[in-house]
């Protein structure tokens, strides 16, 4: 799953992109205002975690910015500003989440999981679809009961990627794109060939269908 996480604290950014990372999402980072309206005109995250005070702007005029643009990935605000007063109008620029620094690796994953639960209408942490369950915080995936099956990092984002969106076609493109931050090198599109494969392997072949010239589908009904 494809985050951007907007914070100017270097180590801070540093830390917390490899703690997201250990948990299954792509993250691109912006250290300011600028950057971050670049990446999210070109780039599709379904998760933005932002901090107000930036050296070039406010993060909450940025928000409304992207309200007023119809963006409607999950945003979540994670800033020193704590007081009630401040919660409550970052709240109401747009923010689907508010949490205060410092605060715990833990927490923030948590209201992460929590945001993309809502988001997709999941009500657990285990998505469930035509048999297949796939548990996000263990990363391993089981179909009809049988053993569960660990997954690389790579394989469970992918398969997360397409249980949360069934029934829907994805090019090899976009897959890539969900798949490889961009500060890391292209990937050659024929990676999403082997890990179709392998998670096929896993699932069964029926339940991730190739459409020809378009890309792939995974099967919910």
């Amino acid at each position: 799953m494809k985050l951007l996480l907007l914070e100017d604290d270097d180590l801070l950014a540093e830390s917390l992109a490899e703690s997201l990372k250990d948990n299954g999402y792509l993250v691109d980072l912006a250290a300011s205002v600028r950057a971050a309206k670049s990446l999210m005109a070109t780039e599709k995250y379904e998760l933005a975690i932002i901090d107000i005070g930036l050296p070039d702007g406010s993060g909450l005029e940025l928000l409304t910015h992207w309200r007023q643009q119809k963006q409607d990935n999950s945003i979540l605000i994670l800033t020193a500003r704590d007081t009630w007063e401040d919660k409550v109008v970052g709240l109401e620029k747009g923010a689907d989440d508010y949490l205060t620094k410092p605060f715990h690796e833990a927490e923030l994953m948590a209201r992460l999981k929590a945001l993309r639960r809502r988001r997709s209408g999941q009500l657990s942490a285990r998505l469930s679809l035509g048999g297949v369950v796939l548990d996000e915080a263990s990363q391993c995936v089981n179909v009809d009961g049988k053993p569960e099956q660990p997954l690389t990092a790579t394989e469970f984002r992918l398969l997360r990627y397409l249980m949360h969106h069934p029934n829907r076609v994805h090019s090899k493109e976009h897959l890539l794109d969900q798949l490889y931050a961009l500060e890391q090198d292209a990937a050659a599109s024929n990676l999403i060939e082997v890990y179709i494969a392998r998670l096929r392997r896993y699932v069964g072949k029926p339940l991730i269908q190739t459409r020809r010239g378009q890309g792939y589908v995974f099967i919910a009904d």
